[in-house]
């Protein structure tokens, strides 16, 4: 088997004796000093006297012991039941701050959103001021109506003058047709005054 050290005697001593105060073994040698009181054969004397003392003292190192250990059992019940609560309100608190953190989420993607906006209406008013603005335009379309309408009117003017002059011409022509028939007859005529002569 090795030899047992110091620590691992200390460790068996603190495993059997519990918080080492000695319990057990002061039981076991009161049982013993029992016994012994009441096996002792006699007359109670004053060594019975005195035995019977330490073992009053012995109990009652035992019963402070134990109630010692009582107190130490309540507290560790009301401490577990303390970091029960504890436990519960670090759940509770866990799910709030997923909740807020769900929010938190939320809130960031409306941020971006408006942000999305916010660049976009900006790329809109640099492409809207590069633009002039409703009242010039408005003034230049008038003047472009005007201009238009003048031109109109200049058409109809060179579209009445074009069509007198189609008129005209027409007649010209059908004058200098007519004048060449009667050139032509003329012409005729004198041939055939010349041949007849």
């Amino acid at each position: 088997m090795g030899s047992v050290t110091d620590d691992e005697v200390i460790r068996k001593r603190l495993l059997i004796d519990g918080d080492g105060a000695g319990d057990d073994r002061r039981i076991n040698l009161l049982l013993k000093t029992f016994t012994k009181w009441c096996n002792s054969p006699g007359t109670p004397d004053e060594s019975s006297f005195t035995q019977y003392q330490r073992m009053l003292g012995t109990l009652a190192q035992c019963e402070f012991s134990l109630g010692k250990t009582l107190m130490v059992y309540d507290m560790n019940l009301r401490e577990m039941e303390n970091y029960g609560k504890i436990y519960s309100n670090i759940e509770q608190n866990i799910t709030s701050a997923h909740e807020k953190i769900a929010e938190c989420k939320k809130e960031i993607q409306r941020a971006k959103r408006v942000r999305k906006n916010r660049q976009e209406y900006d790329a809109l008013a640099k492409v809207i001021q590069q633009h002039p603005n409703r009242h010039e335009t408005l003034k230049q379309l008038e003047a472009l109506d005007k201009e238009l309408q003048q031109l109109c009117n200049i058409k109809e003017n060179v579209d009445a003058k074009l069509e007198l002059r189609k008129k005209q011409f027409h007649v010209l022509l059908s004058t200098i047709q007519e004048l060449q028939q009667t050139l032509e007859s003329r012409n005729k005529k004198l041939n055939l005054i010349r041949i007849c002569r």
